[in-house]
């Protein structure tokens, strides 16, 4: 996960592509509904951009934990710039002992397909259930583990790259991402594929219930523009949630 420390400056700025707000952005806090008055943890948090948005929706407190010091250090800047009143930790989430049962809601974006293997899968979600009171949810953003790429795959017109084996992936396999900002930089990390039935049986055995892929949405204003018809039709990344 230190892959990101040399990246936090450009994985910001990539928040700038238009798929982050037209898609991502949209799926996310459709899929979250109101979150007034919660007390939110923003997990894999990287630079803060979600943790100020769930602050500004109206949450009542926000922290963010990465493990990256640097992508901290961006977040803090921010925070020190603009004071919503997010707090942040850096920590290895599937270190983080939370206080149990304290929180409404764990937002996790591209958190669990770094955990590279399902013992630590397991460990990342045992973590969110202990942290979340009854009937609290989890509710994030992954690789689209449905859909692997078969060697690269390009979504080049949206900022990103995808490359995977030319064979279908084994556990812990990595995918690499390569993005291409707006401003022309660039930047690449990489991430592990588990299969689809690994995600289910570790939130099953952490005691979650209704977990579910809720794949992507376009915000309504775009609905007629082709521009995204590629990106829907093969989704890079796919959205889940899950009840405690």
């Amino acid at each position: 996960m230190t892959q990101y420390d040399a990246i936090a400056e450009a994985y910001q700025d990539s928040k700038q592509l238009p798929f982050r707000k037209a898609i991502e952005r949209y799926t996310l806090f459709e899929a979250l509904g109101d979150v007034g008055g919660m007390a939110v943890l923003d997990l894999a948090c990287g630079g803060g951009y979600y943790t100020r948005l769930l602050k500004r929706a109206g949450a009542a407190s926000v922290t963010g934990v990465d493990v990256s010091p640097e992508m901290i250090r961006v977040a803090e800047r921010e925070e020190a710039r603009t004071p919503l009143g997010c707090s942040y930790l850096c920590r290895d989430v599937a270190d983080l002992q939370p206080n149990p049962g304290t929180v409404d809601l764990a937002v996790a974006m591209y958190l669990l397909h770094y955990a590279g293997a399902p013992g630590k899968l397991l460990r990342f979600l045992r973590v969110c259930h202990d942290a979340l009171r009854p009937g609290g949810r989890i509710v994030g953003f992954n690789d689209n583990v449905m859909r692997p790429p078969r060697g690269t795959v390009s979504w080049r017109k949206y900022g990103l790259e995808k490359t995977g084996p030319l064979s279908a992936p084994n556990e812990g396999d990595p995918i690499h991402y390569r993005f291409t900002n707006p401003d022309g930089g660039r930047f690449e990390f990489h991430n592990f594929f588990l299969k689809p039935e690994t995600y289910h049986d570790a939130f099953r055995d952490a005691g979650f219930d209704d977990f579910r892929w809720l794949g992507v949405s376009l915000e309504p204003g775009e609905r007629n523009n082709p521009f995204w018809d590629d990106f829907l039709a093969n989704p890079p990344v796919v959205a889940y949630s899950a009840t405690k």
